[in-house]
């Protein structure tokens, strides 16, 4: 009886077991009818019969993966990475789910800028430190959920993200630096004493009194320097994330990151730009008097493919390092060669601008490379970092102070003497809009001047040009997203030059895929010493030679503007491009 009643019991059970098992295969068709998952591998495997491929396996791979949900941004990682001047920075990773798996895709650094922070107010004494730290938080905490579910292709929709983000943190920080400096001036007008009483006013007085005002007006005043925006700390992370999820971007659509920049620029056609090389650093930073003249840079001749260029100016180098490893030049002068400088090129010792030039000439003749013709120069004179305020005249050597309107008289006489010269970067302050203007006026479309926007974000509008100037040197750094360079150029065209900064992350080398993905006519990489400016040089040439196995015509014929604009193009012996 005990056995008998065991079987009905054992029978429900199984019968269960069954209902449940059928109720779950009824699920899985649905489930995988619904997701055409059937008709799939039909299909699949009726292509596979006819193509017979040798990796079975692989061809089915290959089929799926086509089906598979489109990448999304997981997540951010922050690290601290050291760039090329030893000091630390600020390196963002994407994380992307792809096919149910999260992997990391990329990482990227951007430069600080020059390394001025400019902290002021309740983050003045934090420095670098306070700004590192920050910048990995964001990229860490907030940055990483606002851009979860993010597709990494959608370069714009990233971008306008970390600019809602910065915009709110900069809005913050203002607040709180107005709030300080509120509470600084009550201190101030607390602890402030009373006024002395003014001393009687003679007849005598007055007259020595108009005599002072006199004397000083005899001497013009300058425009005060406008103070830079305070940096806010953190904003590393806008561009180093951005950077990365446009590398992420290229790797996903399996193309290289100046591909996936052109594409996101809408750029009509490749064109790798005229490298511009530093032969030689003098300038403050030098053991000589000269202040003026940080970089005398290397204009190419057009039609030159990059190998071609770096050949030319790795001559001139090694003819100028024999020269100044002799006692004394050509023309008589001692010369002397420094250490190599942050710009990748060697130090001369310089007490005056001709110098220089003299040396660089010499070392051209000697190679048989005629000035003017087969290599042209820029300077970079970089006077904005020379003014005495006190005195309100530029320090161009030690000891030896000229006024704004002296040093057009300078450059004048300078650019007349050595007409291989056909660019000067930075040859005032911005303030001087007066003498811009003049030197301008003065030296017409033999020369083309360049202002430096290197401490400007490419975040913030570009200011109206200066009188006279040509175009503009800009930097990838800071807060400087893809998205603001692409808007900058397709502002800007022909009016760049994107140029490399002396703090760049280690291991980066995508400022080339940048510059050609934007179009820019020009890059300036630096000098060609030390691996990371020359690892960008070799990214550059790298480019070119895969252009050039696709059929892709990238070399320029012409030296395009900013450097040459209209009739200085037949004044440097180069004629238009039809």
């Amino acid at each position: 009886m005990a056995s008998n009643k065991r079987y009905p019991r054992c029978d429900l059970k199984v019968s269960e077991e069954e209902r449940d098992f059928y109720e779950m295969k009824n699920r899985a068709c649905e489930f995988y009818t619904r997701n055409k998952v059937p008709q799939q591998i039909e299909n699949v495997l009726n292509e596979m019969f006819f193509a017979k491929p040798d990796d079975i396996y692989g061809y089915l791979a290959n089929f799926f993966m086509k089906l598979s949900a489109p990448p999304r941004i997981s997540g951010l990682n922050g690290r601290e990475v050291y760039h090329s001047q030893g000091k630390l920075s600020v390196q963002a990773e994407v994380m992307c789910t792809i096919r149910n798996e999260q992997k990391l895709t990329s990482s990227a650094g951007v430069p600080a800028g020059n390394d001025q922070w400019r902290m002021q107010g309740p983050d003045l004494g934090k420095g670098r430190a306070h700004h590192i730290t920050t910048g990995l938080e964001w990229i860490k905490g907030p940055l990483s959920e606002l851009l979860k579910g993010c597709d990494p292709c959608d370069q714009t929709g990233v971008d306008n993200i970390l600019s809602d983000f910065f915009s709110a943190r900069h809005q913050e920080d203002k607040e709180t630096r107005r709030l300080q400096e509120e509470e600084k001036n009550k201190e101030a007008e607390e602890e402030a004493l009373p006024p002395p009483p003014p001393p009687p006013v003679s007849s005598k007085g007055k007259k020595a009194g108009e005599t002072a005002t006199k004397g000083a007006s005899a001497e013009k005043l300058i425009p005060p320097c406008v103070p830079p925006e305070p940096e806010v700390p953190g904003s590393l992370a806008m561009g180093a994330v951005s950077l990365a999820v446009a590398k992420s971007g290229a790797l996903i659509r399996d193309v290289p990151l100046y591909k996936h920049i052109f594409a996101l620029s809408s750029q009509s056609d490749f064109r790798v730009p005229v490298p511009l090389v530093t032969l030689l650093s003098c300038g403050k930073s030098s053991p000589g008097k000269l202040n003026l003249l940080e970089e005398v840079i290397l204009i190419p001749r057009p039609g030159q493919r990059v190998t071609q260029v770096i050949s030319t100016a790795l001559q001139i180098h090694e003819e100028l390092m024999r020269i100044m490893n002799s006692s004394t030049s050509k023309a008589g002068q001692p010369t002397q060669a420094g250490p190599t400088s942050e710009a990748g090129a060697p130090v001369m010792v310089c007490e005056r601008p001709e110098q220089a030039l003299d040396l660089v000439v010499e070392a051209c003749g000697n190679l048989g490379l005629t000035p003017g013709e087969e290599i042209r120069l820029a300077l970079n004179c970089a006077a904005d970092r020379l003014m005495d305020y006190s005195k309100g005249k530029y320090e161009v050597m030690a000891g030896s102070l000229k006024s704004p309107e002296e040093l057009v008289d300078m450059y004048q006489a300078l650019l007349l003497k050595y007409p291989v010269v056909a660019a000067l970067i930075q040859p005032f302050r911005k303030e001087d809009v007066d003498q811009w203007e003049r030197l301008s006026s003065a030296i017409g479309a033999s020369c083309s001047l360049l202002c430096d926007m290197s401490g400007l974000s490419a975040s913030q509008a570009l200011p109206p040009a200066l009188p006279g100037v040509k175009g503009q040197v800009l930097q990838h750094v800071n807060r400087t997203k893809v998205s603001d360079l692409i808007r900058i150029m397709t502002e800007n065209p022909d009016a760049v030059i994107l140029s490399s900064s002396h703090s760049e992350p280690c291991g980066e080398d995508c400022l080339s895929d940048l510059a050609v993905g934007l179009g820019v006519a020009y890059v300036r990489l630096g000098g060609l010493q030390g691996g990371q400016r020359l690892a960008k040089y070799n990214r550059l040439i790298a480019i070119e030679e895969e252009l050039a196995q696709q059929g892709i015509q990238v070399s320029r014929t012409t030296l395009p503007a900013p450097l040459f604009v209209g009739d200085n193009l037949a004044d440097a012996g180069i004629s238009e491009e039809v």
